[in-house]
């Protein structure tokens, strides 16, 4: 059972990448205690072995709060109630049992549960997302829905402007909600569907899509073509008219099953970021290319 407001004000807070950190200022900057944050164990990154912290585990360290990895730990605190935002464990029955929890997840559920709803509902062409403020339940995401808000996808989000506009949405929907009262929560209602983590396969372009379809591709960052047999990603690209071959060049132009896209910034294998225009340039306008072979 959810406090009412006036009873919360000490929060334990769980989450762990970067999406997690402006709902844990805000709740910092709104006044409420954070008795403890609780985040994924420090990541081991490059050869030296050199750990390094989550971005919630450094945002609470910068804040002065205490941090640990044991979920259990939120039971030895004064808390009236946790609040989870992409924290990527799952919180075993004992705990949600003494401890109430609510969640940001960033999709209008039961639409994409799981750990991707962004990624998926770019990738779907999915003309509106949102976000719910949920109770946590002990299956995933599957919890009544406190408050929710909707977001027309535009053709020119990508994965992270899309992710950061709905950051801000769930931030703002957590605070008010724990300042004005949560109210009674509505069952999910509709199809469920499940968000898994995208794959690298999926990333890689099939030029015998459409260009629409290749474009929300690009759009989720770090997809890849072959050319040369070379890796080559395709950082920005717009969907135009025009036919051709699947994956023949034409300077900027990249034919498709239908459609074609016009390249804007690509990164050939081994060498940093660069205008497409001065890639085209350096294979050839020309020349007989074709991508993906």
């Amino acid at each position: 059972m959810i406090p009412p407001p006036a009873e919360i004000r000490r929060i334990v807070y769980l989450g762990t990448p970067d999406v997690a950190v402006p709902p844990l200022r805000a709740l910092h900057a709104a006044g409420f205690e954070i008795p403890l944050v609780i985040s994924r164990p420090d990541k081991r990154r490059g050869r030296g072995g050199a750990s390094s912290p989550s971005p919630v585990k450094a945002a609470a360290l910068d804040l002065g709060l205490p941090v640990t990895t044991d979920v259990d730990a939120a039971l030895e605190v004064d808390a009236d109630l946790g609040v989870v935002v992409a924290f990527g464990r799952i919180i075993k029955p004992h705990v949600l049992a003494e401890l109430a929890m609510v969640n940001i997840h960033f999709s209008l559920l039961p639409r994409w549960r799981g750990a991707a709803p962004v990624e998926r509902a770019l990738l779907a062409g999915d003309e509106v997302t949102g976000v719910c403020l949920m109770a946590l339940a002990q299956e995933l995401d599957t919890g009544d829905v406190y408050r929710m808000e909707e977001l027309a996808v535009r053709d020119d989000h990508t994965l992270e402007t899309l992710r950061d506009e709905l950051v801000e949405i769930g931030t703002r929907l957590l605070v008010d909600g724990l300042v004005d009262g949560l109210g009674t929560p509505s069952p999910q209602t509709g199809e469920a569907s499940y968000a898994a983590k995208i794959d690298p396969t999926e990333l890689r372009i099939d030029w015998s899509r459409s260009a629409a379809d290749i474009d929300r591709v690009i759009r989720l960052g770090n997809a890849w073509t072959t050319h040369d047999g070379k890796r080559l990603k395709i950082w920005a690209a717009r969907p135009i008219g025009g036919d051709g071959g699947p994956g023949s060049v034409d300077g900027i132009v990249v034919h498709t099953g239908e459609g074609s896209l016009a390249l804007i910034e690509v990164q050939p294998e081994g060498k940093p970021r660069r205008r497409a225009s001065d890639w085209a340039n350096g294979v050839g306008r020309g020349a007989d290319v074709v991508l993906g072979s």
